[in-house]
Protein backbone atom coordinates (compact mmCIF):
# COMPACT_ATOMS: atom_id res chain seq x y z
CA UNK A 1 0.00 0.00 0.00
CA UNK A 2 1.37 3.56 -0.88
CA UNK A 3 2.22 5.79 1.68
CA UNK A 4 0.23 8.84 2.25
CA UNK A 5 2.27 11.54 1.03
CA UNK A 6 2.19 14.81 3.09
CA UNK A 7 3.57 18.40 3.80
CA UNK A 8 3.95 19.92 6.97
CA UNK A 9 3.54 24.00 7.40
CA UNK A 10 5.77 25.44 10.50
CA UNK A 11 8.17 23.27 11.98
CA UNK A 12 8.58 25.37 15.50
CA UNK A 13 8.22 24.08 19.06
CA UNK A 14 4.86 21.91 18.23
CA UNK A 15 5.59 21.84 14.62
CA UNK A 16 8.53 19.96 15.21
CA UNK A 17 6.59 17.01 17.22
CA UNK A 18 4.04 17.02 15.02
CA UNK A 19 6.36 16.19 11.91
CA UNK A 20 8.43 13.46 14.50
CA UNK A 21 4.99 11.61 14.69
CA UNK A 22 4.46 11.50 10.76
CA UNK A 23 8.14 10.73 9.50
CA UNK A 24 7.75 7.72 12.04
CA UNK A 25 4.56 6.43 11.32
CA UNK A 26 4.68 3.44 7.78
CA UNK A 27 1.99 4.47 6.61
CA UNK A 28 3.21 8.44 5.70
CA UNK A 29 5.50 9.76 3.86
CA UNK A 30 6.56 13.40 4.36
CA UNK A 31 7.43 14.94 1.33
CA UNK A 32 7.81 18.46 2.33
CA UNK A 33 8.24 20.96 5.32
CA UNK A 34 8.07 24.47 4.63
CA UNK A 35 8.75 27.24 7.50
CA UNK A 36 9.94 31.22 6.68
CA UNK A 37 12.61 30.37 9.72
CA UNK A 38 15.73 28.47 7.55
CA UNK A 39 17.61 27.39 11.22
CA UNK A 40 13.57 25.63 11.85
CA UNK A 41 13.79 24.43 8.42
CA UNK A 42 17.18 22.83 8.40
CA UNK A 43 16.61 21.14 11.62
CA UNK A 44 13.63 20.07 10.03
CA UNK A 45 15.84 18.37 6.75
CA UNK A 46 17.21 16.44 9.83
CA UNK A 47 14.53 14.63 10.73
CA UNK A 48 13.01 13.97 6.67
CA UNK A 49 16.31 14.31 4.63
CA UNK A 50 14.51 13.84 1.37
CA UNK A 51 11.71 15.67 2.01
CA UNK A 52 11.78 19.50 0.14
CA UNK A 53 11.85 22.39 1.89
CA UNK A 54 10.10 25.68 1.37
CA UNK A 55 9.60 29.11 3.10
CA UNK A 56 6.80 30.08 0.97
CA UNK A 57 3.40 27.90 1.38
CA UNK A 58 2.40 27.80 -2.45
CA UNK A 59 5.41 26.19 -3.14
CA UNK A 60 4.08 23.21 -1.42
CA UNK A 61 1.35 23.29 -4.44
CA UNK A 62 4.37 21.74 -6.97
CA UNK A 63 5.28 18.73 -4.70
CA UNK A 64 4.39 15.77 -6.73
CA UNK A 65 1.10 13.51 -5.29
CA UNK A 66 0.70 15.58 -2.74
CA UNK A 67 -2.52 14.35 -0.63
CA UNK A 68 -2.81 16.42 2.77
CA UNK A 69 -0.88 19.10 4.39
CA UNK A 70 -0.42 19.34 7.98
CA UNK A 71 -0.40 23.22 9.50
CA UNK A 72 1.08 23.97 12.96
CA UNK A 73 1.92 27.68 11.54
CA UNK A 74 1.09 30.35 13.92
CA UNK A 75 -2.51 30.90 14.89
CA UNK A 76 -3.48 33.65 12.75
CA UNK A 77 -2.13 31.79 9.52
CA UNK A 78 -4.49 28.76 10.16
CA UNK A 79 -7.35 29.87 8.37
CA UNK A 80 -5.92 31.62 5.25
CA UNK A 81 -3.29 28.63 4.99
CA UNK A 82 -6.52 26.13 5.21
CA UNK A 83 -8.11 27.99 2.41
CA UNK A 84 -5.24 27.34 0.52
CA UNK A 85 -4.39 24.05 0.56
CA UNK A 86 -8.61 22.94 0.67
CA UNK A 87 -9.35 24.57 -2.37
CA UNK A 88 -5.98 23.41 -4.10
CA UNK A 89 -8.14 19.61 -3.16
CA UNK A 90 -5.89 18.48 -0.06
CA UNK A 91 -7.06 17.20 2.65
CA UNK A 92 -5.76 19.09 5.91
CA UNK A 93 -5.22 19.28 9.29
CA UNK A 94 -5.42 22.31 11.41
CA UNK A 95 -3.43 22.83 14.68
CA UNK A 96 -5.44 24.60 17.26
CA UNK A 97 -6.46 26.88 17.36
CA UNK A 98 -8.57 25.92 14.26
CA UNK A 99 -9.27 30.01 13.57
CA UNK A 100 -9.29 33.16 15.73
CA UNK A 101 -12.59 33.72 13.99
CA UNK A 102 -15.72 31.69 13.79
CA UNK A 103 -16.57 33.10 10.02
CA UNK A 104 -13.50 32.00 9.15
CA UNK A 105 -13.94 28.24 10.82
CA UNK A 106 -17.57 28.12 9.40
CA UNK A 107 -16.19 28.66 5.40
CA UNK A 108 -13.43 26.48 5.82
CA UNK A 109 -15.73 23.38 7.03
CA UNK A 110 -18.19 24.61 4.03
CA UNK A 111 -14.85 24.22 1.83
CA UNK A 112 -14.08 21.28 2.91
CA UNK A 113 -17.75 20.04 2.56
CA UNK A 114 -17.63 20.80 -1.05
CA UNK A 115 -15.06 19.76 -2.12
CA UNK A 116 -15.14 16.34 -0.23
CA UNK A 117 -11.61 17.28 1.48
CA UNK A 118 -10.94 15.73 4.86
CA UNK A 119 -10.55 18.76 7.70
CA UNK A 120 -9.44 17.68 11.08
CA UNK A 121 -8.46 20.15 13.90
CA UNK A 122 -5.54 19.28 16.38
CA UNK A 123 -7.45 18.77 19.56
CA UNK A 124 -5.12 16.28 21.08
CA UNK A 125 -6.90 15.52 24.00
CA UNK A 126 -9.80 13.63 22.53
CA UNK A 127 -6.99 11.38 21.36
CA UNK A 128 -5.87 10.99 24.56
CA UNK A 129 -6.85 7.33 26.24
CA UNK A 130 -7.58 8.50 29.67
CA UNK A 131 -10.26 10.82 27.89
CA UNK A 132 -11.65 7.86 25.37
CA UNK A 133 -11.84 5.77 28.68
CA UNK A 134 -13.98 8.30 30.21
CA UNK A 135 -15.72 9.23 27.30
CA UNK A 136 -16.39 5.23 27.25
CA UNK A 137 -17.76 5.27 30.63
CA UNK A 138 -20.09 8.35 30.42
CA UNK A 139 -21.70 7.23 27.34
CA UNK A 140 -21.85 3.57 29.14
CA UNK A 141 -23.95 5.71 32.03
CA UNK A 142 -21.34 4.52 34.56
CA UNK A 143 -20.79 8.08 35.91
CA UNK A 144 -24.23 8.77 35.80
CA UNK A 145 -25.45 12.36 34.61
CA UNK A 146 -22.26 14.63 34.32
CA UNK A 147 -23.19 17.54 36.26
CA UNK A 148 -19.89 19.86 35.94
CA UNK A 149 -16.32 19.67 34.65
CA UNK A 150 -13.89 21.69 35.76
CA UNK A 151 -10.46 21.78 34.49
CA UNK A 152 -7.13 23.74 35.01
CA UNK A 153 -4.46 24.17 32.58
CA UNK A 154 -1.07 26.58 33.95
CA UNK A 155 2.34 26.89 34.21
CA UNK A 156 5.49 29.74 34.24
CA UNK A 157 6.17 28.70 30.75
CA UNK A 158 6.68 30.50 27.34
CA UNK A 159 4.48 33.93 27.26
CA UNK A 160 3.42 34.80 23.91
CA UNK A 161 2.42 37.89 22.09
CA UNK A 162 0.27 36.34 19.26
CA UNK A 163 -2.11 35.45 21.21
CA UNK A 164 -3.81 35.46 24.86
CA UNK A 165 -3.53 32.32 27.30
CA UNK A 166 -7.57 32.11 26.30
CA UNK A 167 -6.92 31.46 22.62
CA UNK A 168 -3.42 29.12 23.67
CA UNK A 169 -4.12 27.04 26.54
CA UNK A 170 -8.02 26.98 26.43
CA UNK A 171 -8.63 25.05 23.08
CA UNK A 172 -7.44 21.96 24.90
CA UNK A 173 -9.68 21.72 27.58
CA UNK A 174 -12.93 23.26 25.87
CA UNK A 175 -12.83 20.43 23.36
CA UNK A 176 -12.65 17.81 25.88
CA UNK A 177 -15.55 19.08 27.81
CA UNK A 178 -17.48 19.84 24.93
CA UNK A 179 -16.75 16.10 24.04
CA UNK A 180 -17.91 15.01 27.59
CA UNK A 181 -20.69 16.79 27.99
CA UNK A 182 -22.09 16.59 24.63
CA UNK A 183 -23.59 19.37 22.79
CA UNK A 184 -22.67 22.61 22.62
CA UNK A 185 -22.93 25.37 25.75
CA UNK A 186 -25.33 28.16 24.98
CA UNK A 187 -23.38 31.38 27.39
CA UNK A 188 -19.53 31.67 28.65
CA UNK A 189 -18.20 34.59 30.94
CA UNK A 190 -14.90 35.08 31.27
CA UNK A 191 -12.27 36.87 33.24
CA UNK A 192 -8.88 37.41 32.83
CA UNK A 193 -6.07 40.36 33.26
CA UNK A 194 -3.44 41.47 31.29
CA UNK A 195 -0.69 41.32 33.31
CA UNK A 196 2.32 41.52 31.09
CA UNK A 197 1.43 42.40 27.93
CA UNK A 198 -0.95 44.83 27.31
CA UNK A 199 -4.30 43.98 25.95
CA UNK A 200 -2.90 40.13 25.93
CA UNK A 201 -4.10 38.31 29.05
CA UNK A 202 -1.95 35.74 30.68
CA UNK A 203 -4.53 34.31 33.05
CA UNK A 204 -8.75 33.76 32.18
CA UNK A 205 -11.18 31.70 34.16
CA UNK A 206 -13.98 30.69 31.89
CA UNK A 207 -17.56 29.40 32.58
CA UNK A 208 -19.70 27.78 30.44
CA UNK A 209 -23.34 26.78 30.60
CA UNK A 210 -25.84 24.37 28.83
CA UNK A 211 -29.30 25.06 28.35
CA UNK A 212 -29.85 21.88 31.12
CA UNK A 213 -27.98 23.42 33.96
CA UNK A 214 -25.11 21.71 33.09
CA UNK A 215 -21.64 23.67 33.54
CA UNK A 216 -17.90 23.65 32.63
CA UNK A 217 -15.03 26.11 34.17
CA UNK A 218 -11.36 26.54 32.77
CA UNK A 219 -8.67 28.13 34.25
CA UNK A 220 -5.51 28.31 32.15
CA UNK A 221 -2.71 30.77 32.57
CA UNK A 222 1.25 31.22 31.36
CA UNK A 223 1.57 32.86 34.94
CA UNK A 224 1.41 30.83 37.90
CA UNK A 225 4.02 28.95 40.17
CA UNK A 226 2.79 25.53 39.11
CA UNK A 227 2.93 22.97 36.51
CA UNK A 228 -1.05 21.69 36.34
CA UNK A 229 -2.90 19.62 33.83
CA UNK A 230 -5.87 18.22 35.36
CA UNK A 231 -9.40 17.80 34.50
CA UNK A 232 -12.03 16.56 36.86
CA UNK A 233 -16.08 15.54 36.31
CA UNK A 234 -18.47 15.21 38.69
CA UNK A 235 -21.03 12.75 38.19
CA UNK A 236 -24.47 12.00 39.50
CA UNK A 237 -22.80 8.35 40.54
CA UNK A 238 -19.21 8.18 39.82
CA UNK A 239 -16.36 11.35 39.56
CA UNK A 240 -13.25 11.32 37.92
CA UNK A 241 -9.58 13.58 37.58
CA UNK A 242 -7.93 13.09 34.26
CA UNK A 243 -4.21 14.05 35.69
CA UNK A 244 -1.94 14.59 32.70
CA UNK A 245 0.91 15.10 34.93
CA UNK A 246 1.00 11.59 36.62
CA UNK A 247 3.60 9.64 35.08
CA UNK A 248 1.58 6.12 34.54
CA UNK A 249 -1.84 7.26 36.90
CA UNK A 250 -3.46 9.50 34.70
CA UNK A 251 -7.38 8.55 35.58
CA UNK A 252 -8.47 8.06 38.90
CA UNK A 253 -12.50 7.17 39.34
CA UNK A 254 -14.11 7.89 42.43
CA UNK A 255 -17.41 6.09 43.63
CA UNK A 256 -18.29 9.17 45.17
CA UNK A 257 -21.86 11.31 45.69
CA UNK A 258 -24.65 12.22 47.48
CA UNK A 259 -27.41 9.97 47.35
CA UNK A 260 -31.11 10.88 48.06
CA UNK A 261 -32.79 8.37 50.52
CA UNK A 262 -36.08 6.36 50.21
CA UNK A 263 -38.94 7.70 51.70
CA UNK A 264 -40.06 10.94 53.12
CA UNK A 265 -38.02 12.96 55.46
CA UNK A 266 -38.72 16.73 57.24
CA UNK A 267 -35.23 18.73 55.91
CA UNK A 268 -32.57 18.38 53.43
CA UNK A 269 -29.86 17.09 55.88
CA UNK A 270 -31.74 13.39 56.49
CA UNK A 271 -32.87 13.17 52.90
CA UNK A 272 -29.31 12.98 51.64
CA UNK A 273 -26.74 10.57 52.65
CA UNK A 274 -22.79 11.05 51.29
CA UNK A 275 -21.46 8.05 49.85
CA UNK A 276 -17.74 7.45 49.91
CA UNK A 277 -16.54 4.30 47.66
CA UNK A 278 -13.86 2.66 46.33
CA UNK A 279 -11.25 5.26 44.24
CA UNK A 280 -9.95 2.96 41.33
CA UNK A 281 -7.23 2.93 38.68
CA UNK A 282 -7.69 1.84 35.10
CA UNK A 283 -5.17 0.64 32.98
CA UNK A 284 -4.87 2.71 29.85
CA UNK A 285 -3.28 2.53 26.84
CA UNK A 286 0.42 3.51 26.93
CA UNK A 287 0.42 5.01 23.12
CA UNK A 288 1.47 8.66 22.55
CA UNK A 289 -1.70 10.49 22.26
CA UNK A 290 0.27 12.57 19.41
CA UNK A 291 1.48 9.59 17.99
CA UNK A 292 -2.77 8.45 18.05
CA UNK A 293 -3.57 11.82 16.35
CA UNK A 294 -1.10 11.31 13.78
CA UNK A 295 -2.27 8.05 12.67
CA UNK A 296 -5.77 8.88 12.89
CA UNK A 297 -5.54 11.71 10.35
CA UNK A 298 -3.26 9.31 7.97
CA UNK A 299 -6.17 6.66 8.43
CA UNK A 300 -9.08 9.06 7.60
CA UNK A 301 -7.08 10.70 4.15
CA UNK A 302 -6.94 7.00 3.56
CA UNK A 303 -10.27 5.31 4.41
CA UNK A 304 -12.39 9.21 3.61
CA UNK A 305 -13.47 8.78 7.16
CA UNK A 306 -14.59 11.93 8.89
CA UNK A 307 -12.20 12.88 11.83
CA UNK A 308 -12.82 12.61 15.32
CA UNK A 309 -11.94 16.38 15.66
CA UNK A 310 -13.71 17.39 12.04
CA UNK A 311 -14.16 20.66 11.20
CA UNK A 312 -17.16 20.53 13.00
CA UNK A 313 -15.41 20.29 15.96
CA UNK A 314 -13.03 23.20 15.55
CA UNK A 315 -16.07 25.21 14.91
CA UNK A 316 -17.58 24.61 18.50
CA UNK A 317 -14.49 24.93 20.27
CA UNK A 318 -13.87 28.41 17.92
CA UNK A 319 -17.63 29.79 19.25
CA UNK A 320 -17.13 28.80 22.43
CA UNK A 321 -13.68 30.72 22.53
CA UNK A 322 -15.32 33.42 20.59
CA UNK A 323 -17.82 33.86 23.19
CA UNK A 324 -15.81 33.61 25.59
CA UNK A 325 -13.23 36.38 24.26
CA UNK A 326 -16.40 38.47 23.66
CA UNK A 327 -16.69 38.32 27.49
CA UNK A 328 -13.57 38.96 28.08
CA UNK A 329 -14.03 41.97 26.47
CA UNK A 330 -16.85 43.41 28.09
CA UNK A 331 -15.55 42.84 31.24
CA UNK A 332 -16.55 39.04 32.11
CA UNK A 333 -20.27 40.19 31.38
CA UNK A 334 -22.12 36.56 30.13
CA UNK A 335 -22.54 36.29 26.11
CA UNK A 336 -24.84 34.23 24.64
CA UNK A 337 -23.59 31.93 21.38
CA UNK A 338 -25.99 32.69 19.62
CA UNK A 339 -25.18 36.38 19.98
CA UNK A 340 -22.46 35.79 18.08
CA UNK A 341 -23.04 37.01 14.05
CA UNK A 342 -19.47 36.78 12.03
CA UNK A 343 -17.67 36.18 15.19
CA UNK A 344 -18.80 38.93 16.88
CA UNK A 345 -21.69 40.12 19.08
CA UNK A 346 -25.14 40.92 17.42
Amino acid sequence: MEPVTLALVGTGDWGANLLRNFAQLPGARVAAVCDSDPARLERARKVVPDAVAVKDAKELLAVPGLAAVVIAAPARAHAPLARLFLEAGKDVYVEKPFTLDVADAEGLVALAEARQRVLMVGHLLKHHPAVTRLKRMIDAGEMGDVRYVYSQRVNLGKVRSDENALWSFAPHDLSVMLHLLGGEPVEAAAHGQAFLQPGIEDVVFTSLSWADGRMAHAHVSWLDPHKIRRITVVGSKRMAVFDDMEASEKLRIYDKGVDAKEGAFVDFAHAHTVRQGDIWIPKLDGAEPLKLECQHFVDCVRSRATPLTDGKDGLAVVRALAAAQASLDRHGAPVRLDSLVEGKLS
